[in-house]
């Protein structure tokens, strides 16, 4: 399965340089991509992630793609103390965050709600949801402050698609998509921009949390298509951060070419 984008080469905007960039979820994934990204645009990098190992892995690899400077947060985003005393800990030339992605998030399972597990969706709420508030309610007044930031959550085809068993994930980006154009609204007047990209299938650990470790069940989902990639995902992501200050992409929804709707996919036969 497709994990790294080390690989990958960026579109380079100059405009990005020297910027300071708050990642999520950057232990993997699209969070993992976008760091790597922002990296290769010459990005200061806040690194955020829960797994200690993997974070230090990815700082030297930022490194050695052009950050010039990397600052690992090991930390949980739904523990709002937390997250306060990390992000309020930045060291002073990292304090002023021009630009928070929020990459942190998962599904669990793919149980009808009547048959599902109440801690599990406590664990999708807490990360995708409560996550997401506690890193913005900590990062957005500096950004008030200064009239200036750029906020990019990644969202997903499942905010606004609805699909069998998908109850509890569809609901927590369905309130990131809410989310998205409240602040919106609330940083009218500012010169703070808000985006969303939502993807739709990527190949990445995500559906290997969903089952649990099940790792023939995560590939079944890909079968006989193409899906997209989180380099992918940091492209469009770079496209929302790279436009002139008086442009907001507000939302981006991005699907594989052999993908229709959250759940209406072309496979091939083997």
């Amino acid at each position: 399965m497709e994990l790294s984008s080390s690989s990958h080469r960026f579109a380079v905007y100059p405009s990005l340089a020297s910027k300071v960039a708050l990642v999520t979820g950057a232990s993997s994934g699209i969070g993992a991509a976008c760091a790597e990204a922002l990296a290769q645009n010459g990005c200061r990098l806040i690194v955020l992630a829960r797994r200690e190992e993997r974070l230090r892995s990815l700082a030297d690899r930022l490194t050695s793609l052009g950050a010039p400077d990397v600052w690992p947060v090991v930390c949980d985003v739904a523990d709002r103390p937390q997250v306060m005393a990390q992000l309020a800990a930045l060291p002073s030339r990292l304090a002023a965050v021009d630009i928070v992605i929020h990459a942190a998030g998962l599904g669990r399972g793919r149980d009808k709600l009547h048959e599902g597990n109440p801690a599990e969706w406590d664990e999708v709420l807490d990360c995708n949801l409560k996550g997401v508030l506690n890193v913005t309610h900590a990062v957005l007044p500096q950004m008030v402050a200064r009239d200036a930031g750029h906020i990019v959550h990644i969202g997903s085809v499942a905010g606004s698609q609805p699909y069998q068993g998908g109850a509890v994930y569809c609901a927590s980006k369905a309130a990131i998509r809410m989310l998205n154009q409240c602040l919106k609204h609330d940083l009218l007047g500012t010169r703070i921009r808000v985006s969303s990209v939502d993807p739709g299938m990527v190949e990445t650990e995500f559906s290997i949390v969903r089952f649990r470790g099940d790792i023939a069940r995560a590939r079944a989902v890909y079968e006989g298509m193409t899906p997209m990639t989180a380099a992918d995902v940091a492209e469009s992501v770079l496209f929302c951060l790279s436009r002139p200050a008086h442009v907001n992409i507000s939302e981006v929804m991005m699907l594989a070419t052999d993908q229709a709707a959250a759940t209406t996919v072309h496979r091939r036969p083997r």
